[in-house]
């Protein structure tokens, strides 16, 4: 698998990268990971970087988006927060990644059974977690419930509701990423990611791509 060079991802359209991380989480649940020289790519990417996405998960430790996705050393942005929640510095972050590293994409990936989540359903406050999970309060607000939940049902939907309002929220708040969307320089896809198969769902926001 090459390494990412500055060519090569200005190659790349949103839709291609779309497909690139469709493919990799293909190869990641029929457990064919691709062959990598790593202390390779080490030594290619030490004088830069030119990923072509900018994922943000949440922390939790069964969702490493290198792993999700098959990718490599130099291929993405990772930015993780409980709840794949979003606030101005994420936003930089983002703009960082796109506009001035060139990432293609932007991925907001929930997935099922998030403790923060479950959390802020189950409105937990404690120390600097209640602010965090006040920012998930308005998606669980909006979320019917679910009669005869006695799992996760209610949960997964809140989290799935929870990516389309965080997908919705960067362009909201940030005129540089909204500016690139609009030249189709960038697009803002969602995805949920089971953790019981390893599928992640992704949701493809028609204005966005």
């Amino acid at each position: 698998m090459r390494t990412l060079t500055k060519e090569l991802q200005q190659a790349l359209t949103p839709l291609l990268a779309l497909n690139i991380l469709k493919e990799g989480n293909l190869r990641f649940i029929n457990n064919l990971k691709t062959n990598r020289n790593l202390l390779q790519q080490v030594n290619e990417t030490k004088d830069g970087q030119h990923p072509f996405a900018v994922i943000l998960s949440c922390i939790d430790s069964r969702t490493s988006a290198e792993l999700l996705f098959d990718q490599g050393l130099g291929d993405i942005f990772s930015i993780r927060i409980a709840g794949n929640v979003l606030n101005e510095d994420i936003l930089g972050s983002m703009e960082f990644a796109c506009k001035v590293a060139g990432a293609k994409i932007i991925m907001v990936l929930g997935h099922t059974r998030c403790g923060a989540i479950k959390g802020a359903c189950e409105h937990v406050e404690m120390g600097h977690l209640t602010g965090l999970l006040s920012k998930i309060k308005p998606v669980v607000d909006k979320t019917p419930p679910i009669n005869n939940d006695n799992g996760y049902a209610f949960v997964d939907a809140v989290a799935a509701s929870n990516v389309h309002y965080v997908m919705d929220e960067i362009a909201t708040h940030s005129t540089i990423l909204k500016g690139l969307i609009e030249a189709h320089e960038i697009a803002i896809v969602g995805g949920m990611y089971n953790i019981e198969t390893g599928v992640v769902d992704f949701y493809e926001h028609p204005n966005l791509i």
